[in-house]
């Protein structure tokens, strides 16, 4: 169907007739009534409201999406599935030597398609899966990353060794190619990029809503020119760095062209993106008018640290760009008049009037950062995808208290009435026997590293970053020894990638694989390991099964942080610095807050990471919990009393406000502004 027919219904024909090579690759995976696996009419009828001029429509851009199929929503193939688009073996670097040179953690599932690299991902996989619960006319587009981020192997004495990670588009579940291809000249000729789709189903798959993945690997490329659209977040120089966003941002307006869809509304989920504006730019009749794009465009920023804003020298653009689009750069994106660079994020903030922090911490923060912006910055907390991220045990427990709490699937925000069944002793009972069968089914996996059920286990994973603190639990691991012998065993399991070009995050990852080696004569009362490859399923995997999930930011420097909220929903006690989200719900008693906290209107240095003390602060805090924790269970005996229960019932309560449903429906009140078809 062209774009001109915006009233006709979309078919089945018109469909199938835009899938590139559909009867040699794709007629047995789809036919009039299914997709993969999942019903069809879903897919047919959110394309023909992207058509419909009469419905309005967003088109969400992101660089990066952790879309977590491995986990939820999985497609199905008629054909089996291709070895290249499987789960690879981890291996585990520990304080328990012979089982790391032995064994090796191997899981034959789905690999999660690999385009996004970390939280950023994750949250626009998420909001994508709440669009379509909720029923918003929403395109997503991003990019199909033909090599992911990477691969990250262990060596001992090594630390993090990056490795190229190889998986096939062409046959990984639910991923089509279209026919459209779509173009843009640069300073060393045109570059072709082939459109894909992926769909996102809502929970109940009777909604869906498509996402755009573009694509550079085409034959009609020069060689390197194929390449581009290879690695994730490569960062090797400055001309890689701006084609790649040049793809994300001018690309992705001219798909949406080809695609013919009517769209009123363009969020740029980071500044990434902002080349988009610069698209939309050249299209305008009137170039004297900007309200077409300062009134559609929108612009969400995701972090404080100064690494996470683009900046790119004029001439360093000029090199990938036509004139007219360097002449445009350089109006809409320059931070003062002198400057001779462009800077993505003040692309954005100059150009969208609409503007928005991820969380009411991070809010403040960006209006310090940005003072002659602050009037148009709102903030609005980031969530997660509830039923992703909730547990089967603790899906099973919600359906059995349903009268209690409510419809919590359709409407996460429903999990607030748990605090009705706290004096329940049966609810009670039941919430932490769930809890230990999510530790009993993470303890399986790793069963060669020998954990126990009944030990106070503790887990740090996400992005290894200087800020971020990674091995701040070990700092000083005499103290962690003391606590040890004298409250009783511990056990901490850490995960995360560092980005290849992050000197520094290496060092981290140095650093905890010394500290680990040091505590090799203590396996008996501390069991310590790191685990290969964090990604979505290891993520929900951690996320619901340990005891407590530590958080140690810096403050003021994470803008939110999402992996805390995954723990909450399944009753995860929280140990955290006061940082991103965490502000808004540390009266909440969902665990222990400690360390330094950001106050005024001086930012600080992102270099001053204060270990000494805040490692302090935690040996404190960790004493608290795990004394509570070994009043809960001690030797077999649980006792379901204790305030250990009343702070997993405090977190559940807690995920009602920080989920993805929450978020999007801010997103449209506050941003949006657009009606949608149930």
């Amino acid at each position: 169907m062209s774009g001109s027919q915006n009233e006709k219904s979309f078919s089945y024909e018109d469909f199938v007739g835009g899938i590139e090579s559909f009867q040699e690759k794709y007629q047995n995976e789809i036919n009039e009534k299914e997709y993969f696996g999942f019903p069809l009419k879903p897919i047919l009828a959110a394309e023909e409201r992207l058509y419909r001029k009469s419905i309005p429509s967003i088109a969400y851009f992101s660089m990066e999406y952790g879309l977590a199929p491995s986990i939820y929503n999985s497609f199905q193939l008629k054909k089996p599935l291709s070895e290249q688009n499987k789960f690879y073996q981890h291996e585990v670097f520990s304080n328990h030597w012979l089982c790391d040179y032995i064994f090796r953690v191997e899981i034959n599932k789905l690999l999660d398609i690999p385009i996004y690299g970390g939280g950023l991902g994750v949250l626009a996989g998420d909001t994508l899966k709440s669009v379509a619960d909720l029923g918003f006319s929403l395109v997503g587009i991003g990019i199909l990353w033909g090599k992911g981020y990477f691969k990250q192997n262990f060596w001992y004495k090594h630390g993090q060794v990056p490795e190229e990670l190889q998986w096939d588009p062409w046959t990984y579940p639910g991923l089509i190619p279209l026919k459209n291809i779509v173009t843009f000249n640069t300073k060393e000729g045109p570059i072709y990029l082939r459109v894909w789709k992926y769909y996102v189903y809502s929970f109940d798959k009777k909604q869906a809503m498509p996402l755009i993945l573009l694509d550079s690997n085409l034959p009609q490329n020069k060689e390197y020119f194929r390449q581009l659209t290879g690695q994730l977040y490569r960062s090797d120089n400055a001309w890689w760095k701006i084609i790649q966003r040049t793809i994300l941002g001018i690309g992705g307006m001219k798909s949406l062209d080809s695609l013919g869809y009517s769209i009123d509304r363009y969020h740029l989920n980071e500044g990434h993106a902002a080349f988009a504006i610069l698209e939309k730019y050249m299209q305008l009749s009137d170039k004297n008018n900007l309200e077409p794009i300062r009134n559609n465009f929108i612009f969400t920023c995701h972090t404080p640290v100064a690494a996470g804003h683009d900046r790119f020298a004029i001439s360093d653009v000029a090199n990938v760009l036509e004139p007219h689009y360097v002449q445009a750069a350089e109006m809409f994106g320059k931070e003062s008049y002198q400057s001779g660079e462009i800077n993505l994020t003040y692309m954005a903030l100059n150009n969208c009037n609409k503007v928005n922090a991820v969380a009411q911490k991070h809010g403040e923060v960006m209006r310090i950062q940005f003072p002659g912006y602050a009037q148009k910055i709102q903030a609005i907390t980031n969530g997660v995808h509830a039923y992703t991220w909730s547990s089967d045990s603790f899906q099973k427990l919600f359906d059995k208290y349903k009268a209690s709490i409510g419809d919590w699937d359709k409407n996460p925000c429903c999990l607030e009435n748990v605090r009705k069944l706290s004096k329940d002793a049966q609810f009670r009972k039941d919430l932490f026997d769930a809890h230990q069968v999510n530790k009993r089914n993470l303890l399986s996996l790793i069963r060669r590293w020998q954990l126990r059920d009944d030990v106070f286990t503790i887990c740090w994973a996400r992005r290894i970053a200087n800020y971020k603190r990674p091995a701040l639990v070990l700092h000083k691991i005499e103290h962690l020894i003391e606590l040890a012998r004298e409250v009783g065993p511990i056990q901490i399991i850490m995960a995360g990638k560092a980005h290849p070009n992050d000197n520094i995050g290496g060092v981290r990852i140095d650093e905890i694989f010394d500290q680990i080696d040091k505590l090799n004569h203590y396996k008996e009362i501390i069991r310590v390991l790191i685990l290969e490859n964090y990604d979505t399923y290891f993520g929900k995997l951690l996320t619901n099964s340990v005891d407590v999930w530590l958080n140690n930011p810096l403050p003021p420097f994470e803008a939110s942080g999402t992996s805390g909220m995954k723990a909450i929903i399944n009753g995860v006690l929280q140990m955290t610095t006061s940082d991103g989200w965490v502000v808004e719900a540390e009266n909440d008693d969902i665990g222990w807050i400690f360390g330094y906290r950001h106050q005024g209107t001086d930012i600080g240095s992102e270099s001053d990471l204060r270990l000494d003390e805040d490692s302090d602060a935690l040996y404190d805090v960790l004493e608290q919990a795990m004394r509570l924790y070994y009043q809960t269970i001690k030797n077999g005996r649980i006792n379901c009393e204790t305030a250990w229960i009343d702070k997993m019932i405090n977190c559940i309560a807690k995920s009602a406000f920080f989920n993805t449903h929450r978020m999007v429906e801010e997103y449209n009140a506050k941003m949006w502004q657009t009606a949608r078809e149930r």
